[in-house]
Order: C-alpha cells, then structure tokens, then sequence
C-alpha cells in the first residue's frame, strides 16, 4: 500500500499558551511586541521542546533572517488558551520559511512569516542543513497552493 502524505492540518505544530497579564497594554489588549515571543516560544517548542521530549535530537544552529507580521484582530485578556500554528511554505538548502497563526477557535489574531537561515555558530557564517535537519523541516512542509 503507498504511503501518503498527512493532511495539511497535520503538519502542523500548534503549541498552546495563556496570556499573562503583563502581556497588556493600555489599550487594554495584548501589546503587539508581545506577538514575537509567542512566535518565539513557539518555534523553541517546534524545534528544541518537543523533539527532545519525545527522544530526538533537537534542531539548532539557526538564525532569523526576517519577520513579517499582520495583526488581523485585537488579543484581549482570556483565561482559555490560545494557540501558535506553525508549519513550513519553502525550504530550501540553506533557509527555510514558516508561517504562523496566533488564534483561537473563533478568531486569527495575527499572521506572520519567518526566514530562518542555517548558521554554523562556531565559524560566524551561514552553512547548509544537514540531512537529518532537512528531513525534520520537510515534516512540518505545506507548499503554497
């Protein structure tokens, strides 16, 4: 029987936060700063957090290259979590792009992107992923329609 790829909604990484209240401002709702660390958090937990929790060897090595972020609607203080979804558009030898929701069951907050690039930290510059880095980025790949 030939093995088929997972839906698109399985390839993605969802990690699971609460708001905090320092994450509000004066207007009373979530200050867009704010939105960067859930991306952040969400990425340590996609890369590092849940591949060791579940025995692999965690991804590092990488660096952002850019970020782009559009806020589709107000985050206001909730006790119910609120969700990063996370997957994959390109990929490349040496970079790849992930997109992102911030949302609940009802609403998409934000949408952004990221570049990630390779980066060999010991020598100061950019390198290529390895196998093994490429096969753990492609599980989480949804090309562009």
């Amino acid at each position: 029987m030939p093995e088929t790829d997972p839906p698109a909604a399985e390839r993605r990484h969802v990690h699971e936060f609460k708001i905090r209240f320092g994450d509000i401002d004066s207007q009373g709702h979530v200050n867009n700063v704010k939105f960067l660390g859930y991306l952040e958090d969400a990425r340590l937990e996609m890369f590092h957090g849940d591949p060791v929790r579940k025995g692999e060897k965690p991804v590092r090595g990488m660096v952002i290259a850019r970020h782009e972020i559009d806020y589709r609607h107000p985050l206001l203080p909730t006790v119910y979590p609120i969700r990063v979804e996370t997957w994959v558009t390109e990929a490349r030898a040496a970079s790849f792009t992930l997109a992102y929701e911030v949302r609940d069951d009802e609403h998409v907050y934000a949408e952004a992107v990221s570049v990630l690039v390779a980066f060999d930290v010991e020598a100061g510059r950019l390198r290529r992923f390895t196998a093994e880095e490429r096969e753990f980025i492609g599980r989480y790949l949804v090309p562009s329609a």
